[in-house]
């Protein structure tokens, strides 16, 4: 019987390289799509509508809900967008910063681990009829794309760290 690389390479007629190809295309695609995100949910929190819809979630957060002491709810809602849209574009640096690219991606993974925390905190968002609840369950795709892509970047920065150190 052949060995399961050489198997797999035959069966499917895709080839080590290709692999790397599409890995590569995927990470990419993975990456992007969390800036577009960020960069689009981050500009909603501008929206007077966007402030009254994540009240709920931040009035009953423990990590959350010392906003509304300090800013208003258009004011909380704006500086969370700041926060959005500056993590995306950062993230979107990778090219040329892969080191801050990766810790705006672990700041990303902060803030999608927060939101999470809305599922235990926010009462009755996890009932069958709440909208909410499915909403926020799309931030553990993002938090696992935001660990991966921090992941990478930083690798990468390390290994760029390392060849400028060796002779």
């Amino acid at each position: 019987m052949a060995p399961a690389v050489e198997y797999n390479t035959v069966l499917w007629r895709i080839g080590p390289k290709r692999l790397v190809r599409v890995e590569r295309f995927a990470l990419g695609v993975l990456r992007y799509s969390l800036v577009l995100f960020l960069l689009m949910f981050g500009a909603l929190k501008f929206a007077a509508f966007e402030a009254e819809g994540i009240k709920p979630l931040i009035e009953h957060s423990p990590l959350m809900s010392w906003m509304y002491a300090r800013f208003s709810v258009r004011t909380a809602s704006g500086l969370l967008g700041v926060f959005a849209i500056t993590v995306g574009v950062l993230i979107a640096t990778r090219r040329f910063f892969p080191r801050i690219s990766g810790l705006a991606s672990f700041a990303a993974a902060a803030m999608f681990l927060i939101t999470l925390s809305f599922l235990g905190t926010t009462p009755g968002v996890l009932e069958p009829t709440s909208q909410t609840g499915g909403f926020l369950m799309k931030d553990f795709m993002f938090f696992g794309a935001a660990l991966f892509t921090g992941t990478e970047a930083l690798r990468v920065a390390l290994l760029q760290t390392l060849k400028r150190s060796t002779p």
